[in-house]
């Protein structure tokens, strides 16, 4: 009874983080702005239920064929993959628009064979095979076809409420970060059974100082390399930006502070590797590379959501120079030098060195240089007093506690 009740509550937790912003949803709130809520329900349950039976069944096949260890393995990088799935987001085509729009003779039938059809090869179906190699196929299937329900009904009753209140950008991720923790628990599930030793005494043997600094260095290179090509797509067709300066000026420091700062990054890691020089004590426990890797990977994010929403706004507005204040903008005007600033101390936490802190420092430095005396000047300048409300209600780094109401009279700060 354990067991199943277990099941039951893993998979409807993970069915119903899955749904939240899946083209599911989509369909369920298409088909309720035309039928009746309780045809749709019924119809969506009926769908789930064979679908999720066809999972289970698949998964309960590959769970009594091979080695519970390597399927937890295989389970773990699975939703992995279903957190990046779900992090690119989800629409609905043109058929399933269709289909959740067409008028049929009974809605129960419309709504049944539209979601059976939509839900074959969708990442719920992946994501209950998955589930059904690691648990009891009976409480998986109940619990992932009730976890799908309950999450689509969700998106019937309140999904409009939530929708004018939360962006569908943060619920999207929020479930990546759901799936990134399954993913997580049963990698240390995984490493347990093949071991024969807990998850966490593994990853401590391995993560040593010499692991830490070549998992930093090969991960500042990818960061490196994402965000110049989202630097790249961001100014895509504009022209040279008038704030850059020539040869002496701040912006030109500002790009050698930052260049210097990357390369004593990249060899730093690269060096404690090699034993040319030897890691801060302090820092080289595994507890710390790990807390690294996350905090690298939070700033590269944050700098490459900042570009992403920055290039978006060049385009929908047509210009090189335009104020962007939505998004991460809405509450800050310079994430992508947050990011900046995260991203170099998660990789200084994973290779703790004098020269790591120097690059840190250097960075810190650019940052502080590129936007008092280059970019918010620049800004001011060319957008006036559009730019300077936005001042009043943003923070330069970080987000202001309250927005203070704008008083023309008095001198403003800037968090």
């Amino acid at each position: 009874m354990n067991g199943v009740l277990s099941a039951f509550l893993i998979s409807f937790g993970v069915i119903f983080v899955a749904e939240l912003g899946d083209k599911s949803q989509l369909m369920a709130l298409t088909f309720a702005t035309r039928y009746k809520t309780w045809p749709v329900l019924i119809g969506i349950t009926i769908a789930t239920s064979v679908v999720h039976l066809v999972s289970v069944a698949v998964g309960f096949g590959l769970g009594s064929a091979l080695p519970t260890g390597w399927i937890a393995l295989v389970a773990a990088l699975a939703f992995f993959v279903f957190g990046a799935w779900t992090l690119r987001g989800d629409s609905l085509s043109e058929d399933e628009q269709q289909k959740a729009g067409k008028a049929a003779r009974s809605a129960l039938i419309a709504v049944t064979v539209a979601f059976f059809l939509a839900e074959l090869g969708d990442k719920t179906m992946l994501a209950t095979i998955t589930l059904a190699t690691q648990h009891g196929w009976f409480g998986v299937w109940l619990g992932s076809t009730l976890g799908m329900v309950a999450a689509d009904a969700l998106a019937i009753v309140i999904g409009r409420q939530l929708g004018k209140r939360l962006p569908e950008r943060t619920i999207r991720y929020g479930a990546s970060v759901g799936f990134v923790v399954f993913g997580v628990v049963l990698l240390f599930e995984a490493l347990a059974e093949l071991t024969g030793r807990s998850g966490w005494e593994v990853v401590s043997e391995s993560l040593d100082h010499h692991t830490g600094a070549w998992i930093a260095a090969g991960l500042g290179v990818v960061a490196i390399a994402a965000v110049g090509f989202g630097r790249r797509w961001a100014r895509d067709g504009a022209r040279r930006s008038p704030m850059a300066g020539g040869l002496g000026s701040p912006s030109w420091w500002a790009r050698i502070l930052v260049g210097v700062a990357l390369l004593l990054g990249l060899a730093a890691p690269i060096l404690v590797a090699f034993d040319v020089i030897e890691p801060i004590s302090v820092f080289s426990s595994p507890g710390w590379i790990v807390t690294g890797v996350g905090v690298l990977l939070l700033g590269l994010a944050l700098v490459l959501a900042s570009l992403v929403q920055m290039g978006s706004a060049r385009r929908r507005h047509g210009r090189d120079l335009a104020l962007t204040n939505s998004g991460l903008y809405a509450k800050v005007r310079n994430p992508a030098f947050t990011g900046m600033v995260i991203a170099m101390a998660g990789a200084l936490v994973m290779a703790p060195t004098a020269i790591g802190v120097l690059a840190t420092v250097l960075v810190v430095v650019a940052v502080q240089i590129q936007t008092r005396a280059v970019r918010e000047p620049g800004l001011s300048q060319a957008l006036g007093e559009e730019y300077a409300l936005y001042v009043t209600r943003t923070g330069r780094f970080l987000p202001r506690l309250r927005t203070p109401h704008p008083e023309p009279t008095r001198e403003r700060t800037e968090a």
